[in-house]
């Protein structure tokens, strides 16, 4: 079993650089170095900024989350398993690979159903509120394709539609009560176990949540805003509303490292309907994966000062 995750992961790293190499070669990998050598470092530094002011909302989103449901955590604890996540979602297998991190170290010390729970619900209200700006924004943005602005209603219509069941529970249970335990959402199993950490935070912790993924989501385009600004891309701000919430799905597909390659792919058609240059668009892709990165190696020390000292308690 371990040989074959291994193999596995080796599968989507090769694959996640097969795409990037593939992408280069066809927008121009020449254009796309000359673009990010004139990058302004200061946009990027800012939005390295925003970054790292992004994961301390997340932290009070998942802490408000916890408290629903009684588990209290020390808040530097939270922060230190987000940033130390934040490094394992650049560098592993889809952007959700940190979240399993935060689940095993968090799971050492309380519920684990709890860790696994509040996980999910705090992924998924920052999808949610994601969809929820993008819809709200879209009236007011001209000069989409038609095809894009009918794609993007569908897909985040569905996925609100879908994550309000989610939440709300009691309909996904009474479908699944006459499964067998395993894959039952009501009863005793674990995975019922684990759906109640996910509905049991309460309304109060959601809403809240929900609040502070709006904050985060309005960060995030920011981010993204200032890297475009950053390799001299000229698009409005409002149609980042609108392409934001697409390449971050993007983060959600088990085949590429931490996005590359796959962002990279969904960037170009995005900003190429409004005109934006190919190996720009690349460029600008490229940079909000730099600035992830950047700000990922704190999570790396963490990690690494940590497992040294731990080995020196030994």
């Amino acid at each position: 079993m371990k040989s074959r995750q291994r193999w596995a992961g080796l599968l989507r790293i090769a694959l996640s650089l097969g795409t990037l190499a593939l992408l280069l070669h066809q927008v121009g990998g020449d254009e796309v170095v000359r673009v990010l050598q004139r990058a302004n470092l200061r946009w990027l530094g800012l939005a390295a900024l925003l970054f790292l002011a992004g994961i301390v909302i997340r932290v009070f989103r998942w802490r408000a989350l916890l408290h629903g449901l009684g588990v209290r955590p020390p808040f530097w604890v939270l922060l230190k398993l987000y940033l130390v996540g934040n490094f394992f979602n650049t560098i592993l297998p889809s952007g959700f690979g940190g979240d399993v991190v935060r689940v095993l170290e968090l799971a050492q010390q309380d519920r684990q159903s709890a860790a696994v729970g509040t996980v999910v619900v705090d992924r998924l209200t920052g999808i949610l509120s994601l969809m929820a700006l993008g819809l709200v924004v879209l009236p007011f943005t001209r000069g989409l394709a038609p095809w894009l602005v009918w794609m993007f209603v569908v897909i985040a219509g569905g996925g609100l539609v879908g994550g309000a069941l989610l939440l709300e529970g009691n309909l996904l249970r009474r479908v699944t009560a006459q499964l067998p335990q395993a894959l039952s959402l009501a009863g005793q199993g674990k995975l019922a176990g684990i759906y109640a950490a996910v509905t049991g935070s309460g309304a109060r912790a959601v809403w809240q949540a929900l609040w502070l993924s709006t904050v985060f989501n309005l960060v995030n385009i920011a981010i993204y805003w200032l890297c475009g600004l950053a390799v001299g891309m000229a698009v409005k701000p409002g149609f980042y509303f609108i392409f934001v919430p697409l390449l971050s799905l993007t983060l959600l597909i088990p085949i590429s490292v931490g996005g590359l390659g796959a962002r990279d792919w969904v960037g170009q058609p995005l900003f190429g309907s409004v005109g934006v240059p190919d190996a720009v668009a690349a460029a600008m892709t490229l940079s909000v994966y730099a600035v992830t990165l950047a700000v990922g190696l704190i999570g790396f020390v963490i990690y690494l000062v940590e497992g040294v000292a731990g080995l020196v308690r030994k």
